[in-house]
């Protein structure tokens, strides 16, 4: 489990710590213990891309204030392990005093931003981002810009302190131009940045400076691991049979798009082991690729299940209409996606059928049709505004919002699944994806923070299946297609559960903490 903080989180922690080093009369003493960490993991970077420290090129893009200062002690601790290093002061004037002195002590050189990656001038082997840090917000400035753009050029990689340059460290939101480090070192705790523009920060080291431990709070953003997901991932118990293990019903798929139905109730299958039924006009080309779907009707006629999943090709005409609508009225645990967002956009109303948690699952554009239009630079906010917005009402929804990112808000706590590829964006993988929650919904306790479980669980396997379905024919990746990634969700679920005990959750006090 990793948790990321809110800026005013993290500055009212450090406090006490700057507070107690300025008493003591070394007042940078915290930034040299960041310094030294920043240091460690660049020389542990400089190894595996160089195969060694000594005698290594390092640039430092220094920035005014302590994110500068941090860079600078940083180059001065590199320079005494015999690293090369020069420093682009992107304001000199107001560069910090006594990093800089120290940098200078230790044999560090100053350059001008017009000397980097010039004709003729050594490339660096690696640069180190100091521009700005957890107070910068907005795009890099000139002369950074350039230097930056000039190190992309030359192929160096960055390494960010702290932070990216030209990213902002609450809403995660990239600015053009910014960095694009291979490495990001922060201090203490993860930023909320790090979880929501996890592609553009490389790899996470955190280098502890001696803050306590931070509670959780309302802005904290949770990611929790692989191993977490698959710990608590539902397998058969002995006295388990089909109807225990969880009874998902999918209402997808129409004449024109009998595929969603195929897709959803396919990856509902492969995510668990208990029974799916279905509803619609699909039934014939469901059960030619799944002959153990139990096929219904109507919804009316639909046998018992612990959960449901409507939408995905499902049309948004008054059947479709009136079907959700039913659906809602079971009392069960349900998946809207697709087409019932459509729905849901266009009749409101709808949703005060639910007597039971729904789960809605838009990708950006079908945020855009249920909020009527939402702040893109700050995605986790325009969440939790609408997933509140929902509560307030009395509707109890938990909100999964897709992108390389994937965001899945219950009111309360905001988690984040990065599953570090893109090869999910392709068409049919959002039906493959609703089927997998549903059938994890079905599984278990759904209620409360399970319903955000199932959600985060199904996004982390949905991820792992695409890039090992990418990755079947070789070490290099190719295009899939969504029917490639249902074939691979039984080996993702089996990658993510390792060696962990095979045992289903039967109550919610079962589940890992994080998901009750």
């Amino acid at each position: 489990m990793r948790c990321a903080y809110p800026v005013e989180v993290i500055r009212e922690a450090e406090r006490p710590l700057l507070s107690a080093t300025e008493a003591s009369g070394d007042p940078d003493a915290v930034m040299r213990r960041a310094a030294a960490g920043v240091a460690y993991h660049t020389a542990v970077f400089l190894r595996e891309i160089t195969g060694g420290v000594y005698g290594r090129s390092v640039l430092l893009v220094v920035g005014s204030g302590d994110n500068g200062g941090d860079a600078l002690y940083t180059g001065a601790a590199l320079r005494r392990r015999g690293c090369r290093v020069e420093a682009v002061l992107t304001d000199p004037g107001r560069a910090h005093p006594r990093a800089l002195a120290a940098l200078r002590q230790a044999g560090g050189r100053i350059v001008p931003a017009g000397e980097v990656c010039a004709s003729g001038r050594r490339v660096p082997d690696v640069a180190v981002d100091g521009v700005v840090g957890l107070a910068g917000t907005g795009p890099l400035r000139e002369p950074a810009a350039e230097v930056v753009a000039r190190l992309r050029a030359a192929g160096v990689p960055l390494i960010a302190v702290d932070l990216p340059s030209g990213v902002d460290a609450d809403t995660g939101t990239v600015h053009e131009p910014h960095v694009q480090a291979a490495l990001t070192v922060t201090f203490g705790v993860l930023r909320r940045a790090h979880l929501l523009a996890s592609p553009v920060c490389g790899r996470v080291e955190v280098v502890d400076i001696g803050l306590a431990d931070l509670p959780a709070g309302p802005g904290t953003i949770t990611r929790p691991g692989s191993a977490e997901v698959g710990r608590a991932w539902p397998v058969p118990g002995p006295a388990d049979d089909k109807y225990t293990q969880g009874v998902v019903a999918v209402r997808a798929g129409s004449d024109r798009y009998p595929g969603a139905a195929v897709l959803c109730a396919s990856a509902a299958v492969a995510a668990t082991s208990g029974m799916v039924r279905y509803v619609g006009s699909g039934a014939a080309a469901v059960l030619a690729v799944r002959p153990e779907v139990v096929c219904h009707p109507t919804v009316a006629e639909t046998g018992t299940a612990q959960a449901w999943v409507v939408g995905p090709g499902g049309g948004t005409g008054t059947d479709a209409v009136a079907d959700i609508d039913a659906v809602l009225a079971k009392g069960r645990p349900t998946v809207l996606d697709a087409d019932a967002l459509t729905c849901v956009a266009a009749h409101p109303v709808l949703l005060r059928s639910a007597t039971a948690p729904i789960l809605l699952t838009p990708h950006a554009g079908e945020f855009d049709r249920l909020t009527g239009g939402w702040d893109r630079a700050d995605r986790p906010g325009a969440l939790r505004r609408f997933t509140a917005g929902l509560r307030d009402r009395g509707i109890e929804a938990t909100v999964l919002l897709k992108g390389r990112v994937t965001m899945v808000d219950d009111g309360e706590t905001t988690f984040a699944v990065d599953v570090g590829s893109s090869w999910a964006a392709t068409a049919g993988s959002g039906d493959v994806l609703s089927g997998m929650v549903g059938a994890l919904l079905a599984s278990g306790a759904a209620t409360g923070g399970a319903v955000a479980w199932a959600a985060v669980a199904a996004a982390t396997a949905h991820g792992e299946a695409a890039r090992r379905a990418a990755h079947r024919q070789g070490a290099a990746g190719a295009p899939i297609g969504a029917s490639d990634l249902v074939a691979a969700v039984p080996r993702a679920i089996s990658a993510l559960r390792g060696p962990h005990i095979a045992h289903r959750p039967s109550s919610l006090a079962e589940l890992p903490e994080w998901a009750q």
